[in-house]
């Protein structure tokens, strides 16, 4: 077996815990859409075209449980809620915004035909 030549890996645990917070199709773009400011469910289902409502939903509650998103119920009538990104949620973002940067640059690769990207395999962000 050979040696590896990465000076001092990133341990397997912390990587995927941070993925566990990032898992899902929709979830970077999800928080992507709350980088700006708290939005409402109906706000982030327009925000992001193709999203059902189920999933929408899911995503949010499960992101509330890892304490990536704040839920702030709303006194008006009827009952709405805002959602916001936590601390962690926002410690997120650098991460989030250097995908988006590498991914801007691979889509105009691809578009000049310096890269072929396989769609199959791409994220559909279909859950």
């Amino acid at each position: 077996m050979r040696k590896s030549k990465v000076g001092m890996p990133v341990p397997r645990c912390a990587v995927g815990t941070c993925m566990w917070l990032l898992g899902g199709a929709w979830t970077p773009t999800l928080l992507w859409n709350l980088s700006g400011d708290a939005r409402r469910f109906g706000e982030l289902r327009a925000d992001i075209p193709g999203i059902s409502a189920k999933v929408l939903s899911g995503r949010l509650k499960d992101l509330e449980e890892k304490g990536v998103v704040i839920r702030t119920l709303m006194a008006t009538s009827p009952p709405s809620a805002e959602y916001s990104l936590s601390v962690l949620g926002r410690e997120l973002l650098p991460a989030i915004n250097e995908i988006a940067r590498i991914g801007e640059r691979l889509k105009v690769e691809q578009e000049s035909g310096k890269i072929t990207i396989d769609a199959s395999a791409a994220v559909s962000g279909a859950d």
